[in-house]
């Protein structure tokens, strides 16, 4: 088995933990590589050694940030991520330091599903999280006119939208006012960032949607980001559309880990069985 291991050198003590992790995962069998400049960092193969249809896993190192930049920088791997949070309010990355190796003994022996989740498309671009068609420099909110599946929905007057997934309603959607979707599910979320309209509020549509967004204030370009990363600019009267993406994003479920549980903790909900 292949395995890609990718610390973050920005984290604190990443690559001492990688290193261990190598040591580790090589002890069991399991051959360990890195990106070429940092695999001699920690004793790992480069992955150009490689074919890319022999690697099984990406473990990502560090938050959930770190796993959108690899799944979009790899997105041509066919491998599901396995998130190690050595950040802070990470939900995809939910395996503390704590519990890393029982968590990839776990791995090693088919303790896990691969959960396959929603993507969405716009033009180019892809995304794991959401869009966010926002106001960039414009001083003024700006009107987006949105269509769902050719009929008219709203004019929102705000900074923005944000048109997110399961997996990204509990990034920038949740930080806008939008609901929390279990990521089993198959939907999309409409948030509006800031609208003028106190009435206008996030909607869930179907993940079979096309949803076309209108700039139609005369003002400087705006900006469309994907997972907060990739970006592109609207003119006044530019359209865009945003659908499902054929892609689905493999992330590794351990069975040790609760989703339910990750929510309580991160969130820092305190309501308690009586």
């Amino acid at each position: 088995m292949i395995i890609a291991l990718f610390p973050n050198e920005k984290k604190k003590q990443s690559f001492e933990i990688a290193s261990n992790i190598c040591k580790f995962l090589e002890e069991k069998g399991v051959c360990v590589v890195a990106e070429d400049e940092k695999a001699p960092k920690i004793g790992a193969r480069p992955i150009s050694s490689v074919s890319d249809t022999e690697i099984k896993f990406l473990i990502s190192m560090g938050g959930d940030g770190t796993i959108l930049r690899l799944s979009h920088r790899y997105s041509h791997l066919d491998a599901a991520i396995v998130g190690i949070n050595l950040g802070h309010l990470g939900f995809m990355a939910d395996i503390p330091t704590g519990d890393i190796y029982p968590s990839l003994t776990d791995l090693l022996e088919n303790k896990f599903t691969i959960d396959e989740m929603l993507m969405l498309k716009a033009g180019p671009l892809q995304a794991v999280n959401d869009f966010v068609i926002h106001r960039a420099s414009n001083y003024s909110l700006i009107e987006l006119a949105i269509r769902v599946d050719g009929n008219y929905l709203n004019t929102f007057t705000a900074d923005g939208v944000v048109i997110a997934t399961p997996n990204g309603s509990t990034a920038y959607s949740l930080a806008a006012g939008g609901p929390i979707l279990s990521p089993s599910i198959d939907a999309v979320v409409i948030t509006p960032i800031c609208p003028h309209t106190i009435s206008n509020r996030p909607i869930v549509l179907s993940p079979n949607s096309r949803i076309e967004i209108e700039y139609m204030s005369s003002y400087d370009p705006i900006e469309v980001r994907a997972d907060g990363l990739e970006v592109l600019s609207m003119k006044s009267k530019d359209r865009l559309i945003v659908e499902r993406s054929s892609n689905r994003f493999k992330r590794v479920s351990l069975h040790r880990n609760d989703y339910f549980a990750t929510l309580r903790t991160k969130l820092a909900w305190s309501g308690k069985l009586r």
